[in-house]
């Protein structure tokens, strides 16, 4: 079998059982497991999936530019940020990051709570420029085009200087072994969010879950809550409702 037909098998498997295993690519394929190996190195090389200990999973298909994302599965985004708001209480500190269902929280907070939210996100801080009883922290630095944020040692300066009740997490990709991130600089400004925060809120839609990108934020033990827009029973969610994350 030519190296093209295997690749193209790779993918038809990853497609159908949302996964591939070293092992059994091995097995239908017919050749060594360092051959697999190989060929799904290059395939993450290409963006076609990320490999991981053992195989490889799903890339997210999600937009990387906020414009494209901010109008992308608007009615998930609303339906999460409903379930969010329950979690907040007057008198808390809040991390916002610049996920576009973060902005839909944002977009939510009633307008009697009385709340104090550090962000990194120029939208979120937009629209928290009239609440009347948002006091907001923008956690300025080097502006990331593609979110619409700060990164960069200012922004995480900041950040390293509040001790947060809440983060609400928007997750780019979410697996079993983490949550990652499309940006190295990125994914140190969520990690520093998770360092100083007393529980993490993630929000995903079930198109994120089970997929992975290039930089590593924290292990998935971290997140107390996983917000998506289906109901808390969904059968994709068992495995993290089996590692003790609250599911709603």
């Amino acid at each position: 079998m030519v190296k093209e037909e295997r690749l193209q098998l790779i993918l038809e498997q990853l497609t159908k059982d949302n996964k591939v295993q070293l092992t059994e690519m091995s097995r239908i394929l017919n050749v060594s497991e360092d051959t697999v190996r190989r060929d799904i190195k290059e395939l993450d090389v290409q963006g076609l999936l990320k490999a991981v200990r053992g195989g490889a999973i799903p890339t997210s298909t999600i937009p990387q530019h906020y414009r494209d994302r901010e109008k992308y599965d608007v009615s998930h985004k609303l339906r999460m940020a409903e379930k969010a708001i329950p979690f907040l209480k007057n008198g808390q500190t809040i991390f916002m990051d610049g996920g576009t269902s973060v902005l839909a929280v944002a977009q939510m907070l009633p307008r009697d709570l009385k709340i104090q939210v550090v962000t990194n996100s120029f939208p979120v801080a937009d629209v928290l420029e009239d609440h009347p009883n948002a006091e907001v922290i923008f956690a300025g630095g080097r502006l990331y085009k593609t979110a619409f944020t700060t990164i960069g040692q200012q922004a995480i300066d900041t950040i390293r200087n509040v001790r947060a009740n809440i983060y609400f997490f928007g997750v780019s990709s979410i697996h079993t072994i983490g949550l990652t991130a499309r940006s190295y600089e990125d994914s140190l400004v969520k990690r520093n969010m998770v360092e100083n925060s007393q529980q993490i809120i993630a929000l995903s839609t079930l198109e994120k879950i089970d997929t992975a990108e290039s930089f590593f934020i924290c292990p998935i033990t971290k997140v107390d809550v996983l917000i998506t827009e289906a109901d808390s029973d969904n059968e994709k969610l068992q495995p993290y409702r089996d590692l003790g994350l609250k599911v709603v």
